[in-house]
């Protein structure tokens, strides 16, 4: 372990490669290929040799197998879910039941579809895009005001109700930590993760009062007539079931597997085993009704491996780095620099805005948690302060960037459900995200006065 500047090269040379080339892998594998660079005193082959088995012991852990396992499952599954026409039949089913009859219910039902289903991003903001579409149009609100409600609902979400992939991944960056009860404290992150919370209070806020500032104020219908032609007519069952039995398998599970408390469960464990439960359950039901045959499953299956392979290789390459500037001594050299006063009073703030430059560059907040967790844990520990309160701060910042970015893959995904001009909803989006970020900023600095 190395005790000097020099270990924040890595983590500088991810961030500085991060905002140039736009694109997690490669500011990963730089910062990766570096750290070993420095251990081994500048060595171009051997170097290349430690990050490779650094990165195939990464894939050795269970815990990260079982992660690896879940999230390409994941894929499988919402390509079925999607093919099989499950979400259009739950969209018809909301619409036999006649639900919405004034402009603020318009607003309220894809705001309460969002924060519904936190199980995938994607599955939820094409569920309540795709629900709410025409009823926009009825009602005269711009789809603009839409892809705002979608987007600023299912990522806070997913980052608050950790009962899904988020939560596996964050447990697993947590592995290899001296901490005592990895749940607690992903559980306790919540209060503290505040920049969620308040873009989830601006969403209610904006679909109950109907009020709306900024661009979004001015901005156009832009209507998208063929977004429901390729949806398939399928039955809602095919959705429900599946996202059902994830929830209630994975607390099962966590209640199993921790004892009778759930704090303590295995969170990677519960969650690939519901995963995996649902896509069976799926399958079954798709080949009794006989709307695929097996042939069909395997190759829709295969695609939705594809479709999530980025962000696989992002989590296996996040899961290696970490462990490298870990080893390194990053966290621990970064934290010795600091005093209690600074790390409770500044530290919190200046992480949460450097994730959020982070996942604004790269688009993504999965590999800003996994070049800022090695700092923000050992010092939190080093410091006496609270881990849940720094790891909150990085969380609250990768959400931020990740919800601001023109490239983030949720950002483009609410412009296609809601049949919104992605840059009407970049530019309409902003002014709201920037105003929550100020709030979190203030709450990290009045909170970490408090904890002092």
């Amino acid at each position: 372990m190395n005790d000097t500047a020099m270990t924040l090269l890595p983590p500088i040379a991810a961030i500085l490669v991060a905002v140039w080339r736009k694109d997690a892998i490669q500011a990963l594998l730089v910062g990766l290929i570096l750290t070993y660079l420095l251990q081994t005193n500048f060595m171009p082959h051997t170097a290349l040799y430690e990050a490779g088995v650094g990165t195939l012991d990464v894939l050795s852990g269970s815990s990260n197998q079982r992660i690896v396992i879940f999230s390409l499952l994941i894929g499988a599954l919402l390509m079925l879910v999607n093919l099989s026409g499950g979400v259009n039949g739950f969209i018809n089913k909301l619409s036999e039941k006649q639900l919405v009859n004034n402009p603020r219910k318009a607003g309220l039902l894809p705001s309460i579809i969002g924060t519904s289903i936190f199980t995938d991003t994607n599955l939820s903001m094409f569920t309540a895009g795709i629900a709410s579409q025409s009823l926009f149009d009825k009602y005269k609100l711009s789809r603009a005001r839409l892809a705002y409600l979608i987007d600023s609902t299912c990522s806070p979400v997913s980052i608050l109700l950790l009962i899904n992939g988020w939560g596996a991944y964050i447990l697993g960056l947590l592995d290899g930590y001296q901490l005592e009860d990895k749940v607690g404290i992903l559980i306790e992150t919540i209060a503290y993760n505040f920049y969620p919370i308040i873009v989830l209070i601006m969403v209610y806020f904006t679909a109950i009062s109907g009020k709306v500032f900024g661009p979004l104020k001015h901005a156009s219908s832009v209507v998208k007539s063929n977004q429901d032609a390729v949806m398939t007519q399928g039955k809602a069952r095919y959705m429900i079931i599946p996202m059902l039995l994830i929830v209630l398998i994975t607390l099962v599970l966590l209640y199993i597997t921790g004892d009778g408390d759930l704090r303590r469960g295995s969170g990677s464990f519960s969650v690939m085993w519901a995963v995996i439960s649902s896509y069976v359950v799926l399958v079954a039901m798709l080949l009794k009704d006989k709307v695929f045959n097996l042939k069909q499953i395997v190759q829709h299956s295969v695609q939705g491996f594809k479709n999530l392979a980025p962000a696989v290789i992002v989590l296996v390459l996040s899961f290696a780095f970490g462990d490298a500037v870990k080893a390194y001594g990053t966290g621990t050299y970064v934290s010795n620099l600091m005093s209690v006063e600074v790390a409770t009073l500044g530290l919190a703030p200046l992480l949460f805005i450097t994730a959020g430059i982070m996942a604004f560059a790269t688009g993504t907040s999965w590999g800003t948690f996994a070049i800022l967790f090695p700092i923000a844990v050992p010092l939190a520990l080093e410091t006496g302060v609270p881990p849940a309160f720094l790891i909150a701060a990085v969380l609250s910042g990768g959400v931020f960037g990740d919800h601001s970015s023109p490239i983030s893959d949720s950002t483009i995904v609410a412009s296609i459900a809601s049949g919104c001009e992605h840059i009407e909803h970049v530019k309409t989006q902003l002014p709201y995200n920037l105003v929550a970020a100020v709030g979190a900023i203030c709450l990290f600095v009045v909170t970490g006065w408090l904890i002092l």
